[in-house]
């Protein structure tokens, strides 16, 4: 009797004490330590409606506007309650299809150039918010020409967009296309 009135006893301290008083400990430090990543690191417009996040990838397809990583997260992609990659082999004929005619869509659009990987790749989780810089400098001809100024112009608003590696030699450069294509609406805006 003894033993089990110490296991309920500790089942019950180890509960209050990891299920609940440890996780609003460390919500709280997060909070106030990081309270921008702890909410999501969400992006807001100027009426401070949310527009998405620094995290996330989101599909765009206008010609203006520099295209994200295809996504497999959920049945139309950038699903973030799905969030994982296709899980096809690099023999499935699917994916090749796929990236066959993704491949001859940027190939039309650049005639001559080769198509960087990761614009018909996609990411593990298939919600990648970057590209490389490879892939934003492939897509400056289209992007210069659909909102009618020069492809320096584009560029530099791509370097100030450019991350480099973390701490100077983890991972590669990265561009964020959410914060791109926002600053490129906010500084170069489509021509109506």
């Amino acid at each position: 009797m003894k033993n089990l009135v110490t296991a309920i006893l500790m089942t019950v301290v180890t509960t209050v004490l990891l299920g609940l008083i440890y996780p609003l400990v460390v919500t709280g430090l997060a909070q106030v330590i990081f309270p921008d990543q702890a909410n999501g690191s969400l992006i807001r417009n100027s009426e401070g409606a949310v527009i998405g996040s620094r995290l996330i990838g989101q599909p765009f397809s206008s010609p203006g506007y520099f295209r994200s990583r295809p996504s497999a997260a959920g049945a139309n992609g950038y699903d973030a309650g799905a969030s994982s990659g296709s899980n096809l082999g690099p023999t499935n004929k699917k994916l090749i299809d796929r990236v066959k005619t993704d491949v001859e869509k940027f190939q039309a659009e650049n005639p001559g150039k080769s198509v960087p990987i990761d614009l018909v790749t996609t990411s593990g989780s298939g919600l990648d918010p970057h590209i490389s810089p490879a892939a934003a400098e492939f897509q400056v001809p289209r992007i210069a020409r659909e909102r009618g100024v020069s492809e320096d112009q584009v560029r530099q608003i791509v370097a100030t967009h450019t991350q480099g590696r973390q701490f100077g030699f983890l991972g590669e450069p990265t561009v964020n296309v959410l914060e791109l294509n926002l600053d490129l609406d906010r500084t170069v805006p489509m021509k109506k």
